[in-house]
């Protein structure tokens, strides 16, 4: 009986031992870490920077053994902001990630207070954050969106789209970057093939579409327009009720939006989106923190770091309507050039849109409401 006893208790122990030798595997120790991500004032099937960096996380985190859930703000709130980042910290969750510039206030109440919870913002700027000194247990990523918004406005004139508009959410820097690279690549590609390029450009001056944007948008379909740059979250409900009305065209933003505007407002009406590299932010910052490897305390600029498009940070969707006039030859021709600082792009928000062009004809008409 004691050699059973002993022969079963030394299985265990060999057990046990190669237990802890495969969780040691590759010298990561994703047990001591666990992932809440909140959403802005959106919901995690919004097709956009709530649902990309949700299911990025929840890849990542499925695909590493990391315990992993998000929460949700009651209202459109900093308080309910910061009610739920301190809702996760209480229940475990020592990494945070939060999408957008609306958390900057939320991120300077709680960051300091938990300086062993580390902290990944998604595209919220210095200017968000003001002079606030940010702690080494932060790390925010912006994007050069003037390159991707000028590889938006290249492809559609390229194209053969010569009506063109631009309907920005609010006249915040990222989407005024943007609209102003969309104006530059616009502009570049008239230059090139001696189109007359005409360009209407306007902000919402909200982040969602309305009666009265639809309204604004039926006019410029009505009179011509064949695409329109919807550039502000939600924004693209009323330009694409507008499209579907007469058959118009849209470039979507910050995600492929093909996925969301085609199969509800008709097929093919996507033509291509200016995206950030959402998803593989997170993934990148997710990987360091588990492998020990986070820096804090800084905001990083993300942009192009590869000839193939498909690795930048910034870049026009997979699924383009790539034809004759714009070819995937031709976006990777593009994007090498800009790589290798034969196609710059003026990354300033300064000045009027009228600033960023030579040869295109733009019509500024403010705010729609």
């Amino acid at each position: 009986m004691k050699k059973i006893i002993a022969l079963v208790l030394a299985m265990v122990m060999v057990l046990s031992f190669a237990a802890c030798s495969n969780s040691d595997e590759g010298g990561e120790n994703t047990g001591a870490y666990s992932v809440a991500m909140v959403t802005d004032y959106g919901d995690i099937t919004d097709q956009s920077f709530n649902q990309t960096t949700y299911e990025a996380c929840k890849e990542f985190c499925e695909a590493e053994g990391v315990n992993f859930s998000y929460f949700k703000p009651a209202t459109d709130s900093d308080e309910d902001r910061i009610a739920q980042i301190e809702n996760a910290i209480d229940q475990g969750y020592n990494v945070v990630v939060l999408p957008g510039y609306a958390f900057a206030n939320a991120i300077k109440g709680t960051a300091e207070n938990y300086p062993e919870v580390t902290f990944i913002a998604l595209d919220v700027s210095e200017g968000d954050f003001g002079d606030w000194t940010i702690p080494s247990n932060v790390y925010s990523a912006v994007y050069q969106e003037e390159l991707c918004g000028y590889m938006a406005g290249y492809a559609a004139v390229k194209l053969g789209y010569t009506e063109l508009g631009y309907c920005g959410g609010m006249a915040v820097p990222a989407v005024l970057r943007f609209g102003y690279g969309f104006l530059q690549g616009a502009d570049a590609a008239a230059a090139e093939t001696g189109a007359t390029v005409n360009v209407k450009w306007a902000f919402g001056n909200q982040f969602y579409g309305d009666a009265d944007i639809t309204a604004a948008m039926d006019t410029w379909y009505g009179a011509g327009t064949e695409l329109v740059f919807a550039c502000g979250g939600g924004i693209y409900t009323s330009v694409a009720e507008a499209a579907a009305k007469v058959g118009g065209k849209v470039i979507g933003v910050d995600v492929d939006q093909a996925a969301i505007i085609d199969p509800q407002y008709g097929e093919g009406m996507t033509v291509t989106s200016a995206m950030k590299g959402l998803a593989a932010t997170v993934k990148t910052m997710l990987g360091k923190v588990v492998a020990g490897e986070f820096e804090g305390g800084k905001i990083e600029t993300l942009g192009l770091v590869s000839e193939n498009p498909e690795e930048n940070y910034v870049q026009i969707a997979p699924s383009t309507q790539f034809a004759d006039g714009f070819t995937e030859d031709d976006y990777k021709a593009l994007v090498k050039a800009m790589l290798d600082g034969e196609v710059v792009v003026n990354n300033s928000i300064e000045g009027a849109a009228a600033d960023y062009v030579t040869v295109v004809t733009v019509e500024d008409l403010g705010n729609l409401k």
